[in-house]
């Protein structure tokens, strides 16, 4: 049975389709129109669809969308395969809650840090035992660059050198890097190493547009053999949502 898999973020919406548990196609759109569904839904026979926003209101195509199949909009009383334990589970994002699914329906029965590197920064921890407590969110690498343009007067718009590894800048422009780009380094080590206090086996599983950089912030770290980039993380999550959902 065909899923389409729908996760509209801050920044890109991601368009997957599923065949059971094997994902099929996936695209991602800035700007995404009904065309779009056509065009999936016209190449496959999908059975079902299930939306994920951080948005409160629907894109013009959802219409479309709705008229077409029966669509699951996901949220925290969706049931999933962890124990939720936020204590405000309506105001957790939908996208968190998708990874941490996504994560342990990967790595069942192990300790899993998720961290994802979009618009914001997110690290959500569930253990062996499907447990999440919850997590903390900071700003984005892209985020942190537009903010020291935009709340200065002579600090310019950079963007992300991946090729930057000085520990401090000798410039201006260097400097802001080093803030940025290590800030975040140290911020992602930092977390990790309270995280791994807690336990003694571990994943730490890295998904969003910016995983393939804080891979390369951490692959000269203790932590590297630890590391896996899923970058389709919150669309599986969806998918088994949807899976147990109809079972």
């Amino acid at each position: 049975m065909l899923n389409l898999v729908v996760d509209i973020g801050n920044t890109l919406t991601k368009f997957a389709v599923f065949n059971n548990d094997n994902l099929l196609k996936a695209e991602q759109y800035e700007h995404a129109g009904t065309e779009v569904l056509q065009g999936i839904l016209e190449e496959y026979q999908i059975a079902r669809a299930i939306i994920s926003s951080v948005k409160s209101e629907k894109p013009g195509w959802q219409q479309y969308l709705e008229g077409k199949l029966n669509v699951l909009q996901f949220n925290s009383s969706i049931s999933t395969n962890i124990h939720n334990h936020y204590k405000t589970p309506a105001t957790l994002g939908a996208d968190r809650l998708a990874a941490v699914t996504g994560a342990y329906n990967l790595y069942p029965r192990e300790n899993n840090l998720i961290i994802g590197g979009g618009t914001c920064i997110t690290y959500d921890f569930v253990d062996a035992g499907a447990n999440y407590f919850g997590g903390s969110i900071s700003p984005g690498l892209n985020m942190r660059y537009k903010a020291v343009n935009h709340y200065t007067a002579a600090l310019p718009l950079l963007t992300v050198d991946g090729s930057f590894t000085a520990t401090y800048g000798h410039d201006t422009a260097s400097s802001i890097r080093s803030g940025i780009q290590n800030g975040i380094k140290y911020e992602l080590l930092g977390f990790i190493n309270e995280y791994v206090k807690l336990t003694s086996g571990y994943n730490i599983i890295l998904h969003g547009g910016d995983s393939i950089f804080f891979d390369t912030l951490l692959k000269n770290s203790i932590f590297a053999p630890y590391v896996k980039i899923e970058p389709y993380l919150v669309l599986r999550g969806l998918n088994v949502a949807i899976q147990k959902y109809n079972d």
